[in-house]
């Protein structure tokens, strides 16, 4: 085997030359006896163009007449074998097990520069692109099809789409969390430049867009990578992949090789290539647990992986440094504060990471069926959980693709599987946004949920885009939730604070009451009240910082959230003097089952 090299090698792939000389193409081969490239180019004669071995195991050539838009393919004979492999590094592939495609990368086409909001501003929208919207005649989504949603987006009030997988995977219907081309955007959703239509318009209408990369594992199927240039020990994946039990994940034996240098060149090259090349603003890695450690443990230091750890500081450290303003984001789901501090502490470098310790116990006091079963303590702790002393390292959510679906479902479904548009249903799972949308951290909502989409999620069954006139009552609840958390009118600025203070609660009657602040004060002073039970609750006497008016700015029982709702009166509060839950005033108010209202004053 050749030695790794430290740095990557500039133009690796195909890369179109200048005013029509033609494309220089540059592939990893360390094993092979010889490579050319075959294509439209030269009728895919392998005689042709031959490539010469370069040092540390790539192989080179100039191809004078090829262009973009061509198909090709290397051609490589290795122990005793001729074989071809599509391009690692094509950024289009006529379809997973197809040819690769010749493709410039045009980032021009991405529009102006943007700025995406900060974490304090943000509010993510996690969307399926071949599920999200689906035209009539069509079998799937695609970024043009998505893109007519954006003013909907827009006025729905998030600033951030997180896309679930975009690179080629096997066949047209996928989650794609199945990476058989991890440089490729897939082709049924519109290639590389439908990708660059979708950022352009998200940008037009003030929405970052963050990436799903999946890092952890490729393939399983359609995985050209797979002993890319014939050689592998154990009957294994060959240079792009561990050779030995690190191999093992849950998708099979496909976990990267992250002590290599060229494997790790690959996948920091990959990631800098969604911000560098298509403007994207961000990346959301999948299930961080599978880069650092092998097995479910992870405590378990002989399962440590730390070159996988490694390889995360060092990505996250060149994107932070080349776009300080890129969004990182780590699924990791253990509870884990080292995945968000800074690399310089240890740490792998991530801004934010999703909250297990808000989604589990938050769908779990909403799904119990007995009231006198939830558990208010836990509640509480899913509201104050902060990694780093950060409220903002974390990403809070009620519902995303992994918890409405494998024998999981969306939440009203959750709450009342046999009618899931019944009245508890909508309550609870409008009252699961609120807490969502109140809880320090970055707020996340999956797609659909925003009108009561319901079963679980599946990548052939599309949105139902009636349904948003059916319950345009708890659209309006959404875009109300997104106004006061972003701010808008100027009164609810602690919903875009770190602090929270959980000062009451009521265990008998499973009421709940916490202030959140910035820096405190009149029109920053937020408090919020919760009552988790299927009574109204009359008399409740909630402590506040100060005195004079406190005016209800959101009620989740109003009917002009649905007819069905009992729009208990909860109306606006004059504090009196008096010390309660720690504060020096307290205003008394009465709320409606399964409700939460928001209070606040004027500035």
């Amino acid at each position: 085997m050749h030695k790794s090299i430290k740095e990557s090698l500039p133009g690796m792939g195909a890369i179109v030359a200048d005013k029509d000389k033609g494309v220089a193409f540059r592939v990893w081969a360390p094993n092979a006896d010889s490579v050319s490239v075959i294509g439209d180019f030269n009728d895919w004669n392998p005689d042709t163009n031959p490539m010469a071995e370069e040092k540390g195991g790539t192989w080179y050539t100039h191809v004078s007449q090829a262009k973009e838009g061509q198909l090709y393919l290397y051609h490589l004979k290795a122990f005793d074998k001729a074989f071809t492999r599509p391009d690692p590094r094509a950024r289009a592939m006529e379809n997973s097990v197809g040819k690769s495609m010749i493709w410039q990368p045009k980032p021009e086409l991405a529009g102006n520069d943007f700025t995406p909001p900060t974490l304090d501003q943000a509010i993510i929208y996690e969307m399926h692109i071949g599920t999200f919207n689906v035209r009539k005649g069509q079998q799937i989504g695609n970024f043009q099809s998505a893109i007519e949603k954006m003013p909907y987006l827009k006025n729905l009030g998030i600033n951030v789409i997180e896309v679930m997988p975009c690179a080629e995977f096997a066949g047209d219907l996928s989650w794609g969390y199945n990476p058989a081309c991890p440089y490729a955007v897939e082709i049924s959703y519109g290639g590389p430049e439908g990708l660059l239509a979708f950022v352009k318009s998200a940008h037009e209408h003030g929405i970052a867009v963050i990436m799903d990369v999946v890092y952890n594992h490729f393939g399983p199927s359609d995985l050209a990578l797979w002993q890319f240039d014939g050689w592998s020990e154990n009957d294994k994946g060959g240079i792009y992949f561990y050779n030995d039990h690190r191999s093992n994940t849950p998708w099979g034996d496909t976990r990267p090789d992250y002590g290599r240098g060229e494997v790790r060149n690959y996948i920091r090259d990959n990631a800098l290539m969604w911000l560098e090349e298509y403007r994207i603003d961000g990346l959301r890695w999948d299930m961080t647990l599978y880069i650092r450690a092998v097995g479910a443990n992870p405590h378990d230091p002989d399962a440590e992986i730390p070159d996988g750890w490694g390889l995360m500081q060092w990505v996250n450290n060149e994107v932070h440094d080349k776009y300080p303003l890129a969004i990182t984001i780590a699924e990791d789901l253990q509870g884990n504060e080292y995945i968000v501090k800074p690399a310089s502490e240890g740490g792998a470098g991530f801004n934010s990471q999703w909250n297990a310790a808000f989604v589990h116990p938050i769908r779990e006091a909403m799904i119990e069926l007995e009231d006198q079963h939830r558990d208010m303590e836990e509640v509480k702790n899913a509201l104050i959980y902060r990694y780093d002393n950060d409220a903002f390292k974390r990403v809070v959510y009620s519902e995303s693709h992994d918890e409405v679906a494998n024998g999981k479902a969306r939440l009203p479904t959750e709450i009342s599987p046999d009618d899931s548009n019944a009245l508890p249903a909508l309550q609870r799972s409008n009252l699961a946004a609120a807490l969502v949308y109140t809880a320090p951290g970055i707020p996340m909502i999956f797609q659909g949920q925003e009108f009561l989409t319901d079963e679980w999620f599946r990548d052939d069954v599309p949105l139902d885009w009636s349904m948003p006139e059916t319950f345009k009552g708890v659209l309006l609840l959404y875009r109300d939730l997104a106004k006061m958390r972003r701010n808008v009118d100027g009164n609810t600025r602690g919903l875009m604070g770190q602090h929270i203070d959980v000062h009451h609660i009521e265990h008998d009657r499973n009421v709940i009451g916490y202030r959140r602040w910035r820096e405190s004060g009149r029109g920053d002073d937020v408090i919020i009240v919760a009552n988790i039970s299927n009574q109204p609750a009359e008399e409740i006497r909630v402590g506040v910082p100060a005195s004079g008016s406190w005016k209800v700015r959101f009620n989740s029982d109003a009917k002009i959230y649905n007819k069905q709702l009992g729009n208990f009166p909860c109306v606006d509060c004059e504090a009196t003097v008096g010390d309660c839950d720690g504060q020096p005033f307290n205003i008394q108010l009465a709320l409606g089952a399964y409700a939460l209202a928001i209070f606040s004053q004027d500035p």
